[in-house]
């Protein structure tokens, strides 16, 4: 009877638990560019316009601005340029048969009061135009240096580089995104890339 008791308030507990994790609406998906800052896709500089201009969902040289879960976590982030496909910089790490690496360049602005501390690549997945997502994979490619695998922006500070994807050879990639906190973060940006 104990048993049976022990299992109901053990069953009860897990799924309380479960409906407050299904409950958590927190989460979101932002593509709407910062207004007025723009960073060309070919320059990697920044560039203001004007407020009209601005699309409605963020493509490859804007800004987005994304929250962390520590108080004062925040970042710009722009998806600077893709390369599609990517070469290899190292003759020994090649893309799986049938699939071929694609590259984006981030920079992220730590504009936020706390110090940023992650791997960004573990924040970021690529999506082609049938939903399929992708996690980062390691390599290096020729269109230039890699992000920092453990970045440390303090306040005002940014960071630049590559994070790499592994996708089939026939996929067309139609989205990045890119979330703060190792991909846990409730704010996720979105990019467009085609």
């Amino acid at each position: 009877m104990h048993a049976r008791i022990r299992i109901a308030v053990a069953a009860a507990a897990v799924l309380g638990a479960l409906t407050l994790t299904a409950c958590d609406t927190g989460s979101t998906v932002v593509d709407k560019p910062k207004e007025n800052v723009t960073a060309p896709a070919d320059s990697g500089g920044s560039a203001t316009k004007e407020t009209s201009d601005a699309p409605e969902v963020a493509k490859v040289g804007d800004t987005l601005t994304l929250e962390g879960f520590e108080e004062g976590s925040k970042l710009d982030v722009t998806v600077v340029k893709v390369a599609d496909p990517a070469k290899s910089a190292d003759e020994f790490m090649e893309p799986a048969s049938g699939k071929r690496f694609v590259g984006v360049q981030f920079q992220l602005v730590n504009t936020g009061e706390a110090a940023y501390s992650d791997s960004p690549s573990n924040g970021a997945q690529i999506a082609d135009s049938e939903g399929q997502q992708f996690d980062a994979t390691f390599g290096d490619i020729t269109a230039g240096p890699s992000m920092a695998s453990s970045l440390k922006l303090k306040p005002g500070a940014k960071g630049l580089g590559w994070i790499v994807f592994e996708v089939p050879e026939a996929a067309k990639v139609d989205t990045v995104q890119f979330t703060m906190d190792s991909g846990f973060a409730d704010k996720t940006g979105e990019w467009k890339l085609r």
